[in-house]
């Protein structure tokens, strides 16, 4: 409906000629009105909205597509033995591992009992030397160097160090390496002007 041109005719009969008006619906009108007026206020919010719905609705349909996907599956037999494969070859694993654990628990143990029946026969041994009149610290001092030969065995110390200054360098006394000094100020009443 383009525009309609209307012919009125006055009281006289004369005919009243309008001149063309476009035709306007005002409920549209005051529709659009409204809604731009909704969109100008609430038009962010409506935005962030419908893009979080858009993503939980995203998120929803891959969850069902996995559950659906794994559960509709059927397992073949060869993929049935795959995984017994893997697990028999884990539980192997397990197992070796655990024989290693225990062998090397049962050498602590067998460690741990010798010096423990180490220390009982020194003790023993201070006992008796104690019962027959000689002296505590004698035994105890023998026992230390036993122990301490043991340890030197297995720790060796470097003996081709350098030392790190001379043996006669003494920062105190200004002598023996540097050839920077300090001397002390004069003490006294300063004889410039």
């Amino acid at each position: 409906m383009d525009d309609v041109e209307i012919e009125d005719v006055n009281d006289d009969g004369s005919p009243y000629h309008v001149e063309k008006v476009p035709l306007t619906n005002q409920d549209v009108t005051s529709l659009a009105l409204t809604v731009g007026e909704f969109l100008s206020q609430y038009g962010w919010y409506l935005l962030a909205v419908t893009v979080m719905t858009y993503l939980l609705i995203q998120r929803l349909s891959k969850r069902r597509s996995t559950q659906n996907g794994s559960s509709s599956l059927p397992q073949t037999p060869q993929d049935a033995a795959f995984v017994a494969r893997r697990q028999e070859a884990m539980e192997a694993a397990r197992r070796k591992m655990q024989e290693e654990l225990d062998a090397k628990a049962a050498i602590f143990r067998d460690k741990q009992k010798q010096q423990e029946e180490e220390k009982r026969r020194q003790k023993i041994e201070v006992w008796e030397s104690m019962q027959q009149g000689k002296s505590y610290k004698g035994a105890a001092k023998l026992s230390q160097t036993s122990e301490e030969a043991n340890s030197s065995s297995l720790l060796k110390p470097k003996t081709d160090k350098k030392p790190l200054r001379s043996a006669d360098y003494n920062p105190l006394t200004g002598q023996g390496g540097g050839s920077c000094s300090w001397r002390p100020g004069r003490r006294g009443p300063s004889s410039g002007g």
